[in-house]
């Protein structure tokens, strides 16, 4: 029994190696069947992504986002009815209340085209859960952050994606029809 096991976590590790190569990823490797790899974004620059052979499963933990500042009980029932409908991976929180994404697959099901869907579904769900999750849990620190740029005529480029927070915001400096700088 215990060769078998040997045998799947062997296995398990050679087809992340061959996954993460085939993807153009170079991971770190903290221990033999540990791999972190950064997976590039469009709304999140990156995502930092852990991939674990254990004695049974291949576990996957991706950080998304740091606890939020505000409204947690709008961002926990978000990533809860975002669950629905994920696939593999699962939203979860850390003992700090940070964001994460985890998952884990039995050994015996780990191929190359496993873990590629897998580290798609992570980035796809960081990706399109970003803007979101930091408008529900850090709309004051953009509006302040906006303030901040505003006043010292800092790019406001990154930012865009909010322009709708400020706007609505009562009191707030009417700059529609200003552009962000690009």
């Amino acid at each position: 029994m215990g060769g078998d096991r040997e045998g799947l976590k062997a296995a398990a590790r050679a087809a992340v190696l061959d996954a993460l190569a085939d993807a153009g990823l170079e991971p770190e490797r903290p221990d033999e069947g540990s791999f972190v790899v950064r997976l590039p974004g469009e709304h999140k620059l990156w995502t930092t992504c852990s991939l674990v052979v254990g004695d049974h499963t291949l576990s996957l933990n991706a950080f998304v986002a740091r606890r939020p500042d505000e409204n947690h009980e709008g961002v926990y029932r978000w990533l809860l009815e975002r669950n629905t409908r994920l696939g593999s991976l699962a939203f979860a929180l850390d003992r700090l209340g940070d964001v994460y994404l985890v998952g884990r697959l039995p050994l015996a099901q780990i191929t190359p085209a496993v873990v590629d869907q897998l580290l798609g579904e992570a980035v796809a769900a960081s990706d399109s859960s970003f803007d979101q999750l930091l408008e529900l849990g850090f709309a004051s620190a953009i509006r302040r952050e906006w303030e901040w740029r505003t006043a010292r005529g800092e790019s406001l480029a990154n930012l865009a994606a909010f322009r709708h927070l400020i706007e609505r915001t009562p009191g707030a400096h009417d700059e529609s029809s200003d552009e962000a700088p690009k």
